[in-house]
């Protein structure tokens, strides 16, 4: 018989943690009530191998961490399978529910910006082989975006016919998990009535060059021209300051699969995406010839971020290097106007976040079936982006067509990857608010 664990609170008994409880099980126990009404709908899914109450945060009444059964290949009824992390805050069985895609791990259980201003149900899916949500030994080719959107179809439909069967239903993400909603809703049109989308790239090669354009054009002239004078100071002073990161690392712990000299250019030429695309720093913020060699090396760091290339930060970021590679793209640095100090004109990539031994060719089907199910099928699909932000660059572009089938693309002509609906001007906010309220039929409490 599967063990239960039982956490006794007062003259109540509670079903805390542990495998899904048999029919019998449950009989065995008489009228102890173990299950709320949610966990009593959430053990009737097959697909789902245990779950467990967890602490509501925001407005949800509750909480639950639920572990999905999932084939690591949906092509195989043999397939081995994995474990995937959902999280479930729950509000009532009639409110609306949104899905946070998630392009990485799960970072938090608490209410995401949709959730929060309907407060909503709220559906959070980890992404396949990230976190705890991977098999035992990864197959990279079982890591594509149709794999992932399938995983995130199953879990959508079984939640919403297990728990939700009368609840509307919108897809939403950011970053990446904005990608995810693109390419869910391409794949699977009628898991939702509406998807936002928030910053998400749609980059059309491995080394997209509109990103180039991007930042040859952002800005003020005097703008870009502070940025790259500081990229050339750090490169002009590599025989100092590649010694002190040198250092900096052994003391920190710090490993590149680079030397550390080309890890000290990758930083360098990460500096203007990274400055742009978070907004963080303001320009006189910049250190100049007059600066320290200390003070130089901790702001580019600090902009460039030092686990987007040491080995224990992209260890876990490894599966989004894959798809990138793979299939949804990403970026080069142009090295044209850094010669006298690199030696060479040749793009700087990103080959080394690859698992070791692959070299996986790139297909960009999957982004070329987004826009074409943009330009003629797709509905109620609100993208957000923030005008200052490197990422912006690759943004949806949609055609005249599109605004008849209630899709539209919002951006914020000052601001960054942080974007949200809530810091655009309340004229915008409202007009995406309103259409959102439309389709759920259900208002805000405020704009």
């Amino acid at each position: 018989m599967k063990k239960l664990l039982l956490l006794f609170l007062t003259t109540h008994v509670f079903y805390a943690y542990g495998q899904k409880p048999t029919a019998d099980e449950l009989a065995s126990l008489g009228s102890i009530r173990i299950l709320d009404e949610v966990e009593k709908q959430i053990n009737t899914i097959a697909e789902v191998d245990s779950f467990r109450s967890i602490k509501a945060k925001s407005h949800f009444k509750n909480s639950y961490e639920i572990w999905f059964s999932q084939p690591i290949d949906h092509n195989d009824t043999a397939s081995k399978r994995f474990p995937q992390r959902v999280i479930l805050g729950h509000v009532g069985f009639n409110e609306p529910v949104m899905v946070e895609l998630q392009g990485y791990s799960i970072r938090r259980t608490s209410s995401y910006e949709l959730a929060n201003y309907f407060k909503a149900n709220q559906l959070i899916i980890e992404h396949r082989y990230f976190a705890k949500s991977r098999p035992d030994s990864l197959d990279w080719n079982k890591l594509t975006t149709w794999q992932a959107a399938t995983d995130q179809h199953i879990v959508i439909e079984k939640i919403k016919t297990a728990v939700y069967p009368e609840s509307k239903f919108i897809t939403t993400g950011i970053s990446k998990g904005g990608q995810c909603t693109l390419l869910h809703n391409a794949l699977y049109p009628k898991d939702a009535v509406a998807s936002v989308p928030y910053v998400a790239p749609l980059n059309f090669a491995r080394e997209d060059d509109r990103i180039y354009s991007f930042l040859k054009s952002v800005g003020t002239a005097r703008q870009r021209n502070q940025i790259e004078t500081f990229q050339k100071l750090c490169l002009s002073k590599k025989d100092e300051l590649v010694p002190m990161l040198h250092a900096k690392a052994d003391k920190k712990g710090w490993r590149w699969n680079l030397s550390t000299e080309k890890a000290f250019e990758y930083y360098v030429l990460e500096y203007s995406f990274a400055f742009w695309q978070w907004g963080r720093y303001d320009f006189d913020e910049i250190p100049n010839a007059r600066s320290s060699n200390e003070e130089i090396l901790k702001h580019v760091l600090a902009v460039s971020g030092v686990s987007f290339f040491e080995e224990s930060g992209v260890e876990p970021q490894r599966p989004f290097f894959w798809v990138a590679h793979t299939e949804i793209g990403l970026y080069g640095y142009e090295t044209v106007a850094f010669e006298k100090y690199l030696g060479t004109t040749e793009p700087y990539l990103f080959e080394f976040t690859l698992p070791v031994g692959t070299n996986p060719p790139y297909d960009p089907t999957a982004v070329k079936n987004v826009q074409k199910h943009l330009d003629t099928k797709a509905e109620n699909i609100f993208c957000i982006y923030g005008g200052m932000d490197t990422w912006s660059a690759t943004k949806v572009e949609l055609n005249a067509d599109a605004a008849k089938r209630n899709c539209f693309v919002y951006v914020f002509e000052d601001g960054h990857h942080q974007t949200r609906i809530k810091h655009f001007p309340k004229t915008e906010r409202k007009d995406i608010l309103e259409r959102l309220e439309e389709i759920l039929e259900k208002k805000v409490d405020a704009y």
